[in-house]
């Protein structure tokens, strides 16, 4: 296998592009030869396979929509309470539509997976692996909120973005900020409150 990394990169940028263009059947290395502007049979010399390529896809797009660390390095010095908690999911939402590309990208990998179990087993690992550390970060930074806590918010921020990215039009003048603000007091908020 070749090994220039920004080649490398490059191609599975251009991958990305073409699954969020043409779905996983339009992703071939034709395809990403194509998109990457690169000579025929280019991609095919950089990973050993179309799994290979879905693999390195995954990981990429986990890489384009995290935060950038700096980020996480300010906001530790900022009181942990529910303020943070909205700027975090204000932050995620804006990575995330920055990037749609990337983010329907991971739809349609989400959708091979179903059809490719090693796929599946993958993806599944990855997000997982994902959600975990979104989990523990959030409690041992002492953030408001429990465990059930990030997964409400976990699963309201996916069915947003979903929502946000494939049919605008339903969400159409929604003050998503404002939405995601309450969204955020709504899962923290406790019995008490």
């Amino acid at each position: 296998m070749a090994q220039n990394p920004e080649r490398r990169a490059a191609l599975v940028n251009a991958a990305i592009e073409v699954l969020a263009r043409e779905g996983a059947r339009g992703l071939t290395f034709r395809a990403v030869d194509v998109e990457a502007n690169v000579p025929k049979g280019t991609a095919s010399n950089y990973f050993a396979s179309r799994d290979d390529l879905f693999d390195q896809v995954g990981k990429r797009i986990h890489e384009r929509m995290g935060p950038d660390p700096s980020v996480i390095e300010d906001s530790v010095r900022k009181p942990q309470n529910l303020d943070l908690v909205i700027e975090y999911m204000q932050g995620l939402f804006g990575r995330i539509t920055g990037d749609r590309t990337g983010y329907l990208a991971l739809q349609e990998l989400r959708l091979e997976a179903v059809r490719r179990p090693e796929l599946r087993t993958t993806l599944t690992r990855t997000i997982s692996g994902n959600l975990e550390r979104d989990i523990g970060f959030h409690l041992d930074s002492g953030l408001p909120g429990d465990r059930g806590t990030v997964l409400m918010l976990y699963l309201a921020m996916n069915a947003l973005i979903v929502e946000h990215l494939t049919l605008p039009g339903v969400l159409e003048g929604v003050d998503t900020d404002r939405l995601i603000a309450d969204l955020v007091t709504r899962a923290v908020a406790t019995p008490d409150a």
